[in-house]
């Protein structure tokens, strides 16, 4: 009986908790999904200009 009581406190928190929560506006969505693909292609840019650099440095050291 006492597992019952456990589980409908936990409904009950999760419930509260949720009511806590907020939905972000449409502007909050864009502005994170603008700032996501400007870190993703930041990103991309690096790993590339790495890539690139460090395949040229070997072929340079071992040519």
């Amino acid at each position: 009986m006492e597992h019952i009581r456990h589980i409908g406190r936990f409904i009950r928190q999760t419930a509260d908790e949720l009511v806590k929560t907020v939905t972000p506006t449409v502007r909050e969505w864009e502005l994170w999904c603008m700032a996501v693909a400007i870190f993703v292609l930041a990103l991309m840019i690096l790993v590339t200009g790495m890539d690139f650099s460090l395949g040229k440095l070997t072929l340079w050291l071992f040519g």
